[in-house]
């Protein structure tokens, strides 16, 4: 692994919302090709536009504690739902950069889209030596000879497209989508632009010593636990992901990271990598859902390189495919174990709201008190 509520009436006077301007300059620019096209484009800019926003949403919470009961509402691209999710930048702003002492310029809420006009604007370039490097996983600095990127396309087995939608090269460098970030160049990223991976949620119901599920004592539902991973470069809990190899498809990527990182399987010799084989295909081969796809809030990202990931939960309902797994930690992972799911957990990047949209899959438990409820 490589590391709704309708809004309320405008007040007078107030700027448009950030979704309709970048819908509207879309349609501007001939970006958008067709109406769907600018459906998916508005409801991307609804989920990721920065503060303010007129909603009747009183506080933007944290996406740790948002309500249940809303998995009927999810896209089936996006997974955006009723709630009106932002992914906005919190800690892709953060500093310092990982892995450094660099210092991003610091971004007012007010300043993070691209819309904002800001004269001023002055961010640090950064790329990591270990990028800088040329491994096989990372592009060449933008100016090097001979090399010329096919953004927004499938360039050769890189995929350069976004799975938001057309996003804006701007002299030469692809545009971080949901906005400034204080950090331009790649950090600790290969690709300019969309950097993918897989995040494959693994999940089993929690049972007592007789085998029956065991439900929370306050909220009464099932409790589900997921395989998770302690990352080895920050020390954050997280889903066994990684990086989408150039010409992979993502359901071997989700396979091979849950393999390598949650049951070592580097270190294996060939008999026991077929007895894991065994084991797994059950579960992967069984039918699973698409957690969400797209843009993700990762202390990684810069002006001109971002995270996207395709989450996508196996369930085990009977837990007789996962019981006898032999969790242990490999690769970029320094430990393995189930988890309790619950809004307390404190995960990498995005990986929470990932894992409260399974409990709205499955109807288990996430929160004692609820903080919002979904409305039609």
């Amino acid at each position: 692994m490589r590391l709704t509520p309708y809004p309320a009436p405008r007040p007078r006077g107030a700027p448009l919302p950030l979704s309709m301007l970048l819908l509207a300059g879309a349609l501007r620019a001939g970006t958008v090709r067709s109406v769907s096209r600018a459906v998916a484009v508005f409801a991307f800019a609804v989920a990721l536009s920065a503060p303010p926003a007129w909603c009747v949403l009183r506080r933007r919470p944290p996406l740790s504690n948002l309500s249940a009961n809303c998995w009927s509402h999810l896209h089936p691209v996006n997974m955006l739902n009723s709630c009106n999710v932002k992914f906005y930048h919190s800690k892709a702003l953060t500093s310092p950069y990982p892995g450094s002492h660099v210092e991003r310029s610091q971004v007012p809420a007010d300043k993070v889209g691209w819309l904002t006009e800001w004269k001023d604007y002055n961010p640090v370039e950064y790329t990591a030596k270990s990028v800088l490097a040329g491994p096989i996983w990372a592009d060449p600095q933008i100016n090097d000879k001979g090399f010329s990127p096919k953004f927004n396309e499938r360039d050769g087995e890189v995929e350069r497209r976004s799975l938001n939608g057309t996003y804006v090269v701007e002299n030469g460098r692809p545009r971080n989508p949901v906005g400034r970030t204080g950090l331009t160049g790649r950090g600790l990223l290969g690709r300019w632009g969309p950097n993918h991976a897989a995040d494959p949620v693994v999940t089993r119901w929690k049972r007592d010593g007789s085998g029956n599920k065991v439900a929370h004592p306050v909220t009464g539902k099932n409790i589900l636990q997921f395989v998770a991973i302690k990352r080895r470069d920050c020390g954050e809990w997280a889903i066994p992901g990684g990086m989408v190899d150039p010409g992979e498809k993502i359901s071997a990527t989700l396979k091979r990271e849950f393999e390598e990182e949650a049951l070592n399987s580097l270190q294996k010799s060939p008999e026991e990598k077929v007895e894991l084989e065994k084991q797994l295909h059950k579960l992967f081969s069984q039918e699973h859902f698409v957690v969400y796809r797209g843009y993700v809030d990762d202390p990684r990202n810069t002006d001109n390189a971002w995270m996207e990931t395709e989450a996508v939960n196996y369930h085990d309902e009977t837990g007789e495919t996962l019981d006898n797994l032999p969790l242990e930690a490999g690769d970029d992972a320094g430990m393995v174990k189930w988890v309790d799911i619950s809004e307390k957990l404190k995960l990498y990047a995005s990986h929470s709201y990932f894992i409260k949209l399974v409990t709205e899959k499955w109807g288990a438990h996430w929160s004692e008190n609820p903080s919002l409820e979904c409305h039609e």
